[in-house]
């Protein structure tokens, strides 16, 4: 018979896509999350680099007189709270914007795929 497979059976249909274990989704969603990881954490250490080095390289700078008895230098070494809460925020809004879309795209193919394999 024509069209048929060995045992005379139709041969099964081939999925449009990738199975999601081979989806490119996934690699992008990885990189997109190690760069989230990345801005947030450079983000902290960042400033925490330049508080060594005014530290270390220019003594003047932090201990310089912002107001009455306040020397720059405790200002430097309590900013590292706000920060935190910046990296926290720009680590928020890179998972916003670039990860949770990719995420609920690869979850929709997922459940795509799953409702396929369940019609088999």
């Amino acid at each position: 018979m024509a069209g048929r497979g060995e045992r005379g059976h139709a041969p099964r249909r081939q999925p449009q896509h990738a199975p999601l274990g081979h989806h490119s989704d996934l690699r992008v969603l990885r990189t997109a999350y190690r760069w989230q990881r990345r801005v947030a954490t450079l983000t902290a250490l960042g400033y925490f680099l330049v508080f060594l080095v005014l530290s270390a390289c220019a003594p003047p700078v932090t201990t310089a007189r912002v107001a009455d008895g306040l020397p720059a230098g405790l200002l430097l070494a309590l900013a590292p709270l706000p920060v935190t809460l910046l990296a926290i925020a720009l680590y928020e809004h890179t998972a916003r914007r670039h990860v949770d879309p990719l995420a609920r795209r690869i979850r929709h193919q997922a459940e795509v795929d799953a409702r396929r394999e369940a019609r088999r």
